[in-house]
């Protein structure tokens, strides 16, 4: 593989926001044929411009090139490898956006009649159904808008079986592997949170659960496969032992990726877990939304479910039931978003249950694929096996002065957006990669191919990786700067 240091032409080409030509145009409007109108006039006088906004004129073939050159510059799944830790960003077939597209469900209302709506309440029963088969739960929401709001959503319905039980109770018990989002969700609900160191090995142990265990602990959030991209396997113990004192167990399915077809959380003792359908089921995630989380219960917390539900009649027909007296209330507008249930619902019945099954055993190989493969070239601190993301670190870098951020920018020199870095924090360094079902085992070759390449150039010519990128549209930015004082014009005023 040869160093790219060549910036494409597309790069070098004046800048695109700069064409701007007095009199040009890509429109080609009639003449009016009817009175003209001050436009302006009609507006108070507070809300009226100055002067005229300062807007490019240009042909129609420079909007459509600008606008396709920039969307090339831009990296996204369909034009590479997108190996982020923990955020499953994995390719996802076109056929679910097509089912998501469809008129007759893309253009119904919620406002609707329920007898208008029959369709649409059907599939959200039927993907109520199949994700709670999956995950062996009783019930599923589909309320929920993101992972996060489904943890608040889980949370609240931790908190509302205790207080139905007359025990309000304070402590939420979280690993140190857990997502960063955990402890946030414990605050919003008003628990305060006991954080849980994990062994040298990098699995939780029912020993460190039990030493903080006591009358006034309401759950624990577990992450499973946690962080450092590990099943945790004495969950069923831990959960036996948070049922003993009267808590209840929590499991955030961010990670079912690598669990579809092979785990059921709920038949270990897991009481409440919330889905990711925006990483685990066909909704491309990473875009800023919209996404879906969720949430799935075992028998003692289907009353608290958020109101309404889907309901099936004995005549077949659907309906929302509003009448929940120990419902956790309305979680948002309407029912979910619609459009990533359509995705959820079109992949899980294109793959099926060996579909599905099959899914996670090529995420599960890929990532150990590549533990294997990096175990040669980085300091891998957990080598024995992993499940859909591996960990590595910048460890043994540490006398050439390159860094974890370093290794980051320079894979962007070779066609790859850079993994998850300085996360998880319990791995000092840490580099978290997670290459998904979907890639294949050359382009996994590719990427320890360009890793092998940046560790040799570490060691031997350092600064060209702590300088990296060098074939980008731009190098290295000050992202602090860029985070506290960003620029978000072109020219003009700040």
């Amino acid at each position: 593989m040869s160093t790219p240091e060549t910036k494409s032409l597309l790069v070098q080409e004046a800048p695109i926001f700069v064409q701007s030509t007095p009199g040009r145009s890509g429109a080609s409007l009639p003449a009016l044929d009817v009175p003209a109108v001050d436009v302006a006039a009609l507006w108070p006088a507070a809300l009226r411009r100055e002067r005229l906004p300062e807007l490019p004129e240009v042909s129609e073939p420079e909007v459509v090139r600008h606008y396709t050159r920039a969307s090339l510059w831009n990296f996204h799944i369909d034009k590479g490898m997108y190996p982020l830790g923990s955020c499953t960003m994995k390719y996802n077939p076109k056929s679910a956006d097509a089912a998501a597209a469809i008129p007759g469900l893309t253009m119904l209302h919620p406002y609707q009649p329920e007898d208008q709506l029959q369709g649409a309440l059907a599939m959200i029963h039927e993907l109520e159904g199949y994700l709670a088969r999956i995950a062996g739960f009783a019930r599923v929401t589909l309320q929920p808008s993101a992972g996060a709001h489904g943890e608040l959503c889980g949370l609240m319905l931790i908190r509302a079986y205790h207080e139905d039980r007359g025990k309000r109770r304070s402590k939420v018990l979280i690993p140190d592997t857990a997502h960063g989002t955990n402890p946030a969700s414990c605050t919003v609900n008003g628990f305060s949170t006991v954080p849980l160191a994990t062994s040298e090995l990098g699995y939780l142990t029912p020993e460190a659960v039990k030493a903080v265990l006591d009358d006034d602990v309401a759950a624990i959030m577990i992450t499973n496969p946690n962080t450092l991209g590990l099943f945790e396997e004495r969950i069923a113990e831990i959960a036996e032992l948070v049922h003993g004192a009267g808590g209840l167990v929590y499991m955030d399915g961010a990670n079912l990726n690598a669990l579809l077809g092979r785990f059921r959380p709920g038949d270990a003792g897991v009481d409440v877990m919330h889905f990711n359908l925006h990483k685990t089921f066909a909704t491309p995630h990473g875009g800023g939304g919209p996404g879906s989380g969720p949430v799935g219960v075992g028998e003692k917390l289907v009353p608290f479910l958020p109101i309404p539900t889907v309901e099936k009649r004995a005549d077949g027909s659907y309906a929302l039931d509003q009448e929940r007296p120990k419902s956790i209330g309305r979680l948002r507008a309407f029912l979910g978003n619609y459009g990533v249930m359509l995705r959820a619902y079109a992949y899980i019945r294109e793959l099926g249950g060996e579909g599905l099954k099959q899914a996670t055993e090529m995420a599960v190989l890929n990532a150990n694929y590549l533990r294997a493969s990096l175990r040669e070239l980085l300091h891998v601190p957990f080598p024995d096996r992993c499940m859909h993301e591996v960990i590595a670190s910048d460890h043994d870098l540490k006398a050439t002065g390159v860094t974890t951020l370093d290794i980051a920018k320079r894979l962007m020199d070779y066609g790859f957006h850079p993994p998850t870095v300085y996360f998880p924090l319990v791995v000092h360094g840490a580099l978290m990669i997670e290459p998904t079902e979907t890639e294949t085992p050359q382009t996994l070759d590719c990427f320890v191919a360009a890793l092998r390449e940046i560790v040799d150039d570490a060691r031997q010519s350092p600064e060209r990786v702590k300088s990296a990128p060098q074939s980008t549209g731009l190098g290295r930015l000050n992202e602090t700067l860029a985070a506290r004082k960003p620029k978000l014009r072109f020219g003009g005023e700040e």
